[in-house]
């Protein structure tokens, strides 16, 4: 995923406001786990059969994790008294916030969450509450208590529940933070224990990052922390709390400045612009920086280098390097705790976080991972200190160290046998279809980047689509039309990274006159004159297939807002088929633990047997192309194995008897129901003598109505999410877009016409040596 780019505060404003509105309100639903078709369904998921589970549980509690969700449930709890920097805006306005939570949980361990806003500010109000919950809960996520309430809140919750009991803004922060920290350490060679640092704020964050940092090594007496009242030292009386006073040291030190002399290191969870360049000059040799305040830094990277070229930084701001940011601990430790059913999260499992993270920044950082931040060449060291929050491995690097220190802490109640396969289930747990098109971009070359045109190169959606992709770094977008029209929508739209944008007008084109004289060669016995392949030449939508065909793009992309067969018209003219193939439209269908491929969705009406046997052998050798392993093929029917015998039945029987004889290296068969096609155990118990040893991976359909209708329904009601469609074999990279198509799928679109350029050239290559 890409840095967003908002364009202004107001469209950010909008654009918030917009997603959180629009369809569905809020950002969370519940969807049933199990069947409710049938009276038979509902009588087991509710009364009489709803009896069974709970007697079992009731003579053995053990048994809630078998038969509900609480082993993946977690409970994202505020009273909204501190709420992000919006501070005390209470439990419904920061309702949001939980929510968001819940989806970062989701998204990143695949746990469920309920978001719990209570009106309860009384410490005993609060614990008493959030106690009773606990038959509900796997755990339970503290967000957004003030302090110092928040302490006394979690301590007493801990002490009375028997589930992990974890206050993300101060632990989830301690964890990032020391893992960013000790790499810090690593990278400038200085013993930890010998560090002078300095913390500004003595808040949850402060007092949670200082403990921990302690656990990992660091001299509780080398510490001087500071509030907006000065150095917290010993006699000081205002503003103290007990948190505080564990903290007090004996020194003569009053001032934040004072404090920074000779410091090594500097924890900032306080304030926009505590720390200046002065104090930052004063600093030891090679000073660790972490200012963390949010929005804003208490001071900006920009401002210690001017004094200092020694210095390490980190924020908590994804527009700099070292972000230190929650999302790298809450939803993998949890995972590692619920897995084990542990009874809290204790100091062994949160050290267990830090070293699993700071281990993992050592390691080579994936191409997927830098393709999905501006194609950035991340390597550990001073501006590399911690993990991505979109590189995938935390979940299996993570989790499982967790879950090792709880079992080996003796806080685990259920004992994973073999870390290993356990961190492979956390891999497959997200599902293949997460990750479909961050694996397709890891696969273009970031030496050579593809040259695709775009013939709608004034619409929004496409330039929003550019300055995405332009900031991927891995295509370099041509744009059709008028060069002032187009300035004039970027300027428009707002969009600040398109400055030096390729726009091409067709008719200024240096080779305009050769385009026109290709094209009127090539179709002069066709009813084509002169004039009009000059005036067909001069429109994008002929004028973008000319350039890939001529050498001058790699591949095309167009088609929005114009019927299919109105966008195709123009490729099939100017591109010709020189090798005599029909064309299909192939659509990419990703599920959560699938992806598929559908044929012939766009093209061919009802193609005979030889003709889908040549769509199936494209659409395989598309999927090894993109997939990079073998596909099973599914020729589809209301028929299974002869059990009827009509003409369409039959039709996809003497399809697979073709493609069998001509292609064996090709594993498919059919022809069988859809049902049969996606289901495993329906496939092995119904028809065990099938050439598909597992479900199938592409589907062939008998006819152009049933392919489209099927997977317009699986993406309106099975929510599927829809790539494509992509025409195979074209000669030349060209894809047509959706008319409605959004900037997602165009960035998809282009991601995948980009990795077919690249195949391609490969191919051609290969041929030649």
């Amino acid at each position: 995923m890409s840095q967003i780019r908002f364009d202004s505060r107001l469209e950010r404003k909008k654009e918030a406001l917009d997603y959180h509105s629009e369809g569905r309100p809020g950002k969370t639903e519940v969807i049933p786990t199990k069947p409710c078709h049938t009276a038979r369904d509902l009588s087991n998921a509710y009364s009489p059969g709803v009896a069974w589970p709970c007697l079992e549980i009731a003579e053995n509690p053990e048994q809630v994790y078998k038969y509900t969700n609480k082993g993946n449930l977690i409970a994202v709890i505020s009273n909204g008294s501190a709420v992000l920097g919006l501070g005390k805006i209470g439990a419904l306005a920061g309702k949001p916030v939980m929510e968001g939570k819940g989806v970062l949980f989701k998204k990143f361990a695949d746990i469920d969450v309920f978001d719990i806003e209570i009106n309860e500010t009384t410490i005993e109000g609060m614990v008493n509450t959030i106690a009773a919950l606990e038959p509900t809960f796997g755990g339970i996520n503290l967000e957004d208590i003030k302090a110092p309430e928040c302490f006394e809140v979690e301590t007493q919750l801990r002490e009375r529940l028997k589930i992990p009991v974890f206050h993300d803004d101060q632990h989830g922060t301690a964890i990032i933070t020391s893992a960013a920290f000790i790499n810090a350490v690593e990278v400038i060679k200085k013993k930890i224990n010998k560090l002078k640092i300095v913390f500004s704020g003595a808040g949850a964050a402060s007092i949670a990052c200082a403990k921990l940092l302690i656990a990992m090594g660091v001299d509780k007496k080398n510490i001087i922390m500071c509030d907006s009242k000065g150095v917290i030292y010993q006699g000081r009386t205002d503003g103290m709390n007990r948190y505080k006073e564990e903290f007090a040291i004996e020194t003569k030190l009053r001032t934040l400045e004072e404090a920074m002399d000779g410091a090594d290191a500097f924890v900032g969870l306080s304030q926009k612009g505590v720390l200046n360049a002065k104090m930052v000059k004063t600093m030891a040799k090679n000073p660790i920086i972490f200012a963390m305040a949010n929005p804003d830094p208490e001071i900006l990277p920009e401002e210690v280098a001017e004094v200092r070229d020694d210095a390490i930084m980190a924020t908590g701001r994804s527009d700099y390097p070292n972000q230190v940011n929650n999302v790298l601990g809450f939803p993998f430790i949890f995972r590692g705790a619920l897995d084990v059913r542990a009874t809290t999260i204790n100091e062994e499992m949160k050290i267990a976080a830090v070293n699993a993270l700071a281990r993992l920044a050592r390691e080579q950082v994936p191409h997927d991972v830098r393709l999905a931040y501006g194609n950035r060449d991340f390597k550990f060291g001073r501006e590399y200190l911690i993990p991505k929050p979109f590189d995938k491995r935390v979940l299996s690097h993570v989790a499982p160290a967790v879950a090792k220190a709880a079992m080996d802490s003796g806080v685990a109640t259920k004992k994973i046998e073999d870390l290993s396969t356990y961190a492979l289930s956390l891999e497959e747990r997200l599902g293949n279809a997460s990750s479909f098109m961050r694996d397709i971009r890891s696969k273009l070359p970031k030496d050579k980047r593809p040259r695709l045109v775009y013939t709608d190169g004034s619409h929004f959606k496409v330039l929003k689509a550019l300055s995405t992709l332009r900031d991927e770094g891995v295509i370099e977008p041509i744009v059709l039309g008028d060069s002032d029209e187009i300035q004039a929508a970027i300027k428009k739209f707002e969009i600040d990274n398109l400055d030096d944008l390729t726009i091409v007008c067709p008719t200024e084109h240096p080779r305009f006159e050769e385009y026109c004289e290709t094209y009127y060669n090539e179709r002069q016995r066709k009813g084509l004159s002169k004039e009009y392949a000059i005036d067909t030449m001069s429109r994008a939508t002929y004028f973008g297939p000319m350039m890939v065909k001529m050498g001058d793009a790699d591949g095309m992309i167009t088609g929005l807002g114009k019927t299919y067969s109105k966008a195709f018209k123009p490729v099939v003219r100017v591109l010709g088929n020189r090798n005599k193939k029909k064309a299909s439209g192939v659509v990419i269908l990703t599920f959560k633990n699938k992806v598929v491929f559908l044929a012939d969705c766009t093209l061919q009406s009802n193609p005979p047997a030889a003709d889908l046997v040549e769509t199936a052998v494209n659409t395989v050798e598309l999927y090894r192309q993109l997939m990079d392993k073998e596909p099973r093929v599914s020729f589809l029917s209301y028929s299974s194995f002869g059990s009827n015998r009509t003409v369409s039945a039959q039709k996809m029987s003497e399809a697979v008897r073709i493609l069998q004889a001509n292609h064996p290296d090709i594993i498919a068969d059919g022809e069988m129901q859809a049902d049969v096609a996606v289901n495993n155990e329906l496939l092995s118990s119904l028809f065990p003598f099938s050439q598909l040893d597992k479900s199938a991976d592409i589907l062939i359909f008998p006819c152009l109505s049933s392919a489209n209708i099927a997977y317009k329904l699986l993406v309106q009601l099975g929510g599927a999410t829809p790539i494509g469609p992509i025409l195979t074999p074209m000669d030349y990279p060209i894809n047509i877009l959706q008319r409605t198509a959004n900037e997602e799928e165009i960035i998809s679109m282009s991601h995948l016409t980009a990795i077919i350029s690249q195949r391609a050239k490969e191919a051609k290559n290969e041929k030649r040596h």
